[in-house]
């Protein structure tokens, strides 16, 4: 298969924005779709038109179409599942399949389809791995802004130490008698010693009604000093208000510098950069996170399994700070639970509740906070939450005939975006003679991808039955699996959020993930 371009284009013909995959001019890809509008024929339920060099595959979605511009050597079958899976990207960064929202979020949208599309051919890749890869962090990005933070610190300090230089250079200067105001940077200051040496030449110097020596290196002489400095002043005046730092930082900022956020801050020690509260979250929001490592042999047998969980806290007004969370632990296998130092460890052991040592004390605001994690590592095989069979077998041709099965053991579970990727020898093309689900074979790649949507109680189990020539039964090791879950392997569920004071429930929001970090069969 070989995709030209992927575009949405309103049903009158509009292309809202497009992305070409193949090395073509701007003018060819522009016929291609100017094209497209003039083919559709109304009354007739297909869905794709044909020309005599290339394939449009298209979707309806509501007021637009999906549409993917193929060769017509393609398989039209790989087409139609490919333009599925681009159908439901789109959702994933829209919620109304209007224009206006399609172009806010067209860059979001041309990154998800490049995680689709290499070079004109298919990746083997689902929706939640797409998801995955176009919100991943960057690495360099989180160094930088630690770097960043840094120098905003260094800078803060050093702000804080000029001012307090000038403080006290300008109370040096007020014991002393002088009223002219302290230079920006030097020591003796605006119409100090050498102002002075130059005006008197005398024995006395009189500062009022009184004589006083000024210092001992000056020397005296008989006059009157001015109320005020004889020639205008561009120093920067302190003020006796206990601004000395704002007006540093005002002056800072004239020059162009951008120190606002250090100085608003109180102390380096409490700089932090929270990230954005999640949409649609309630003031008190609660993540419960599972990561899954599992090796299977393939003759049976658990090598390793490890899950390990984390729970957050996320509250957005500081007037819910003071709070009580309580966890039904419906667990019967042992997993190991450790809440955050600050934590009342007692409460949690005798009523299940997360609550601050010092029931005075909020959570902190604006900020998410790990306050229970869990630990479980097992090889017993009632652990696996799905079981995998692969009975690779010779058939006598130089080949392999391979049946696959799958089953839910963990019924409480529900699966999502299951999807086993099975190596195959170089060269070798499978046919696929009964499958439960989709399958996709990725030739670049010399894998078979077996996808499910869903796995539940209801549908918790299915097979797959290929013939691969050219191959033997170690060539299809290891099977790599990847699914997300919206429940919680480890049975752990938020029931309810206390107010510390009177023991009223709070308005809270939750969401649990669980998710494969490595899941192979060996």
């Amino acid at each position: 298969m070989v995709l030209i371009a992927a575009a949405v284009c309103t049903k009158a013909g509009k292309v809202i924005f497009s992305r070409q995959f193949v090395e073509m001019t701007k003018a060819r890809i522009e016929g291609l779709l100017s094209a497209f509008p003039k083919l559709m024929s109304s009354g007739k339920q297909h869905t794709f038109v044909e020309t005599e060099s290339v394939r449009y595959v298209y979707q309806p979605l509501d007021r637009l179409y999906m549409l993917l511009i193929t060769t017509k050597a393609s398989n039209i079958l790989e087409d139609l599942e490919t333009l599925r899976l681009f159908s439901r990207v789109i959702p994933e960064y829209c919620h109304s399949m209007d224009e206006a929202e399609i172009l806010d979020n067209s860059f979001n949208l041309i990154f998800a389809f490049d995680e689709i599309v290499a070079l004109g051919y298919r990746e083997s890749v689902n929706l939640a791995q797409i998801r995955t890869f176009v919100e991943m962090d960057s690495h360099e990005e989180k160094v930088y802004q630690a770097v960043r933070q840094t120098q905003e610190r260094e800078a803060k300090n050093k702000m804080r130490e000029k001012a307090k230089e000038l403080h006290r250079q300008k109370m040096e200067n007020a014991k002393r008698g002088i009223k002219g105001t302290g230079s920006f940077g030097g020591s003796g200051g605006f119409g100090a010693n050498n102002s002075l040496s130059a005006i008197g030449g005398g024995s006395n110097f009189k500062s009022g009604p009184e004589s006083s020596s000024v210092s001992s290196d000056v020397p005296r002489s008989s006059y009157t000093p001015l109320s005020k400095p004889s020639m205008p002043t561009k120093a920067m005046k302190l003020t006796n208000k206990g601004r000395d730092v704002e007006s540093f930082v005002e002056s800072l900022k004239s020059e162009g510098e951008n120190v606002a956020a250090a100085a608003n801050k109180t102390s380096s020690s409490t700089q932090k950069i929270s990230a954005p509260p999640p949409e649609n979250t309630d003031v008190i929001h609660l993540r419960l996170e599972e990561r899954m490592v599992v090796e299977v042999g393939r003759d049976g047998g658990v090598r390793n399994l490890e899950v390990q969980g984390l729970a957050s806290l996320r509250i957005s007004d500081e007037k819910f700070g003071r709070v009580r969370i309580c966890v039904d632990n419906k667990d019967q296998r042992g997993i190991q639970l450790q809440t955050h130092p600050n934590v009342d460890k007692e409460l949690f052991k005798i009523k299940s509740q997360i609550g601050m040592k010092n029931p005075a004390k909020p959570f902190p605001i604006s900020t998410d906070v790990g306050v229970l994690k869990w630990r479980f590592h097992s090889t017993d095989e009632s652990s696996v939450p799905l079981s995998i069979n692969c009975w690779p077998s010779e058939n006598g041709q130089g080949g392999c005939d391979v049946n696959i099965e799958y089953e839910l053991e963990h019924t409480h579970l529900e699966l999502n975006e299951v999807c086993i990727t099975i190596p195959l020898p170089i060269g070798c093309n499978p046919v696929v003679a009964e499958c439960d689900g989709e399958y996709n074979h990725d030739s670049r790649k010399n894998v078979l991808t077996w996808s499910m949507p869903i796995l539940d109680a209801s549908n918790k189990s299915g097979s797959m039955e290929f013939a691969a020539p050219n191959s033997n039964p170690d060539d299809f090791f290891p099977l790599q699996v990847n699914f997300v879950s919206k429940q919680s392997y480890a049975h752990l569920k938020i029931t309810e959020v206390l107010n510390v004071d009177d023991d009223s429930p709070a308005k809270f929001s939750s969401d649990t993930g669980l998710f494969t970090s490595k899941y192979e069969i060996v």
